[in-house]
């Protein structure tokens, strides 16, 4: 196995959310730094792809939330080539706490090499590959599927609007990953007080909403100045689990830029543990669910 580390640093103050952890938009942002790294190693960076009018994009990533990290936590990031494919490459991410060895995150990112503005694949050069496949590393094998689509208007409601600001993009002038997931923070957000599980809830019982599960995909692009409009759906609710679906659209032209399934669990902030969802709260997101159907 090729296993390279490709970030190490810790949790900010600033980065942890109302839960008291790790804000997801942070994670990415750490992503980012070590997807740059790997695609550095394969000769796919933008600096050697500058002047070609091509870059690389992430079409669509899963990840996978195990456990925690807090305020002060020290963390590194290790990372290899799941798969270097003719027109695309499979990275994972790994991320650690550097205190006690713990794998907390997991991540499958599937990128390709666009022409500049574009999602439209194209083929990768024999060296990258070649120098994929030398990065090669071992993933586990559960079907790792493509984040759904979803078709229709069916129970979705606005939960997010505003505008890409000029801080939000990367080296290529477009949004990064930490743009859209900040978006669908609050996105979730507005949907849980949908059904009554609102910020005054929230704090008054001591709870929070933890996700697991994202599976991202990014058939678009925005750039700073763009808008940004989110619209969501209820997937499924169970006892403490809660599945949703996000859509984030640019807000003039209804083009489809970015969608996200995130899973996760209504969280006993005192316990740090999954708690069940009080009767009445359930019912009235499940009859959100059923709207959606």
């Amino acid at each position: 196995m090729s296993w390279m580390e490709t970030y190490r640093g810790t949790v900010y103050r600033w980065e942890v959310d109302n839960v008291d952890h790790f804000t997801v938009a942070f994670y990415f942002a750490r992503f980012e730094d070590a997807t740059l790294e790997l695609l550095h190693a394969v000769g796919l960076d933008p600096a050697a792809l500058g002047g070609t009018g091509r870059a690389c994009a992430t079409l669509e990533c899963r990840t996978r939330y195990l456990r925690e990290l807090r305020v002060g936590d020290i963390l590194h990031i290790r990372s290899g080539v799941i798969d270097a494919g003719e027109d695309s490459l499979v990275l994972g991410h790994e991320v650690y706490d550097s205190g006690d060895g713990t794998l907390c995150t997991s991540v499958e990112q599937r990128m390709a090499l666009v022409a500049i503005g574009t999602r439209v694949p194209l083929p990768l050069p024999a060296a990258a590959r070649d120098a994929g496949r030398a990065l090669a590393v071992d993933w586990p094998a559960a079907p790792r599927g493509a984040p759904s689509a979803r078709a229709g208007d069916n129970g979705f409601i606005d939960t997010a609007r505003d505008a890409i600001k000029p801080w939000e993009v990367d080296a290529l002038g477009e949004a990064a990953f930490s743009a859209y997931v900040h978006r669908f923070t609050a996105a979730n957000a507005h949907v849980l007080a949908g059904f009554g599980v609102t910020p005054v809830y929230m704090r008054a019982e001591h709870r929070g909403f933890s996700t697991f599960e994202f599976k991202l995909r990014f058939p678009g692009v925005l750039r700073a100045g763009d808008p940004a409009r989110v619209r969501t759906a209820l997937l499924h609710v169970g006892n403490s689990s809660i599945r949703l679906f996000h859509r984030m659209t640019h807000a003039w032209t209804g083009e489809e830029v970015a969608t996200l399934e995130q899973s996760g669990v209504l969280l006993d902030l005192d316990a740090r543990r999954p708690t069940p969802l009080p009767e009445a709260l359930r019912d009235r997101a499940k009859a959100m669910v059923a709207a959606a159907s």
